[in-house]
């Protein structure tokens, strides 16, 4: 038996794995709307603006360069996607790559936030012994800082996985936020 407030729901055999999804649906449905609701101070998009770094897990080399990257926030608390572009230069070669990572933001403090992420990436080596085009997945982890309305700063360290190589690089990106209204 499980009581929730004054409403009360009896697991019976056979039917218990069905309510109890039923009731997680009603729950989940009813967290979603109210998250949906706008909030008054968000930005409309976020520009990133930052420094790169890359280290390969698998063969030890490192690269560095520049990121840029925007990112919206499709539904509130719960969504938000960010599309970036990089290009790393390393002794050896030189790469431009692309990604969209789906996040999920949870607010710290009022002008603090960590989101966490997952999405495709994809690179192209425009120089050097290995030139070509790999994809694979990303995972972020990243911090934005907002000490003022509409510019901050971030740290996003993130672990990739090539997936025809197999290739694992970790990477960490700092830069400057500038919020859009």
């Amino acid at each position: 038996m499980l009581q929730l407030a004054s409403m009360r729901l009896t697991v019976s055999r056979g039917r218990g794995p069905i309510s109890i999804a039923v009731l997680i649906f009603m729950f989940s449905w009813a967290h979603i709307g109210a998250a949906q609701e706008p909030a008054e101070d968000d930005h409309a998009a976020v520009i990133e603006v930052g420094a790169a770094s890359e280290h390969s897990v698998s063969g030890g080399s490192s690269s560095f360069g520049a990121a840029l990257g925007i990112e919206v926030t499709p539904i509130e608390n719960w969504l938000e996607l960010e599309f970036g572009v990089a290009a790393l230069r390393s002794s050896a070669q030189t790469e431009l790559s692309s990604d969209l990572v789906f996040k999920k933001p949870f607010r710290l403090t009022e002008t603090s936030e960590f989101m966490i992420g997952l999405g495709p990436f994809v690179s192209r080596t425009v120089s050097g012994a290995q030139s070509g085009t790999s994809h694979g997945i990303e995972v972020d982890l990243d911090f934005m800082f907002w000490p003022r309305k509409d510019i901050g700063w971030y740290l996003e360290p993130s672990w990739s996985r090539t997936s025809a190589s197999g290739e694992r690089t970790i990477g960490l990106t700092v830069g400057l936020l500038f919020g859009w209204r």
